[in-house]
């Protein structure tokens, strides 16, 4: 975990404006924030659209977001207002300071993933949710729980 702030001005307004619960996103939000981010810098340095050595250093960075490495840099409420606008900003800040001198949090980081936050956002929270599951259905599984039920007998 980092012991000094990575995120910036942008993750300080919203957690300025958004006090809600006092709960951050969950770290698999965060995580997957990271593969995204840096699967994109990859591809759009494969297209040419970004610096080889700058998207290394993005996707870089990314991956250690991923890792979970960072988990104590989202500090922003999980009921934040909107498309999510928040937590990406708060995850191309992050990636930026990780990523090192000349990245841009708008420019080279969030243009590793074009579209818009209204549509990044639910990728993230869908590819959450199913690993989330899926662990869940492994750790019964392994403790010999089936996933159903079995049918209760009528008395």
């Amino acid at each position: 975990m980092a012991t000094e702030k990575l995120w910036g001005g942008e993750t300080d307004k919203a957690v300025a404006n958004f006090p809600v619960s006092g709960e951050p996103i969950p770290a698999s939000v965060a995580h997957w924030l990271g593969r995204i981010k840096g699967a994109a810098a990859r591809a759009n340095a494969d297209l040419g659209l970004l610096d080889s050595g700058m998207a290394s250093r993005i996707a870089a960075a990314a991956d250690r977001v991923a890792a979970g490495e960072f988990d104590d840099q989202f500090p922003i409420d999980v009921f934040q207002t909107g498309s999510g606008t928040s937590s990406n900003m708060n995850a191309n800040e992050v990636i930026t300071a990780l990523a090192g001198e000349g990245v841009h949090p708008n420019d080279h980081v969030n243009m590793a993933s074009r579209r818009t936050t209204s549509s990044r956002l639910p990728s993230t929270l869908r590819r959450s949710t199913g690993q989330s599951t899926t662990c869940c259905l492994r750790w019964r599984r392994s403790r010999g729980r089936s996933r159903r039920r079995p049918a209760s007998s009528a008395t």
